[in-house]
């Protein structure tokens, strides 16, 4: 299959990572209902790259279930700051070197603190954006914690 040579495939590929490469047609607005809906997986296996900021403007990386929400006061609370809010799309670009849709969590731009649900680590596999929009890789999610220097955090909430 032909896939894109993103940096985070470089990573992966440099690093010797295992991975398999899943390629969709993207969807402005689809989300990861959209992208586990074509590839036929659970959206609770598709993680998702979120870009934030605290209070601070220090940009941070947060890997979710496709089908939870980050509570930011949870996560504040658990990274000590006042409060945490998604980046504007422009800023999250500057930060990763990725558009926003196709943000990879491997191999951005500016080296951002990565907190990841703790319970991504219990599945077998994971989904998650290989650095271009409408292209996931799945991998064994402590693959990925060997990659990242990973925080571990309890802030998923029921999608509303």
């Amino acid at each position: 299959m032909d896939y894109p040579v993103t940096p985070a495939v470089r990573l992966l590929r440099e690093r010797k990572v295992e991975f398999e490469a899943h390629l969709y047609a993207y969807e402005e607005r689809g989300g990861t209902r959209h992208s586990a809906a074509t590839l036929g997986v659970d959206e609770h296996a598709v993680v998702k790259t979120l870009v934030m900021e605290t209070d601070g403007r220090k940009p941070l990386v947060v890997l979710m279930h496709g089908d939870r929400e980050v509570s930011t006061k949870n996560l504040a609370r658990a990274i000590g700051a006042k409060s945490v809010e998604p980046c504007d799309p422009q800023a999250a670009q500057k930060h990763t070197g990725y558009l926003v849709g196709g943000t990879s969590p491997l191999a951005t731009r500016t080296r951002l603190a990565v907190y990841a649900e703790r319970t991504i680590f219990e599945l077998p596999q994971i989904y998650i954006n290989g650095g271009k929009r409408g292209f996931l890789v799945s991998l064994n999610p402590r693959d990925l914690r060997a990659l990242l220097a990973v925080e571990e955090v309890d802030v998923g909430i029921e999608k509303t």
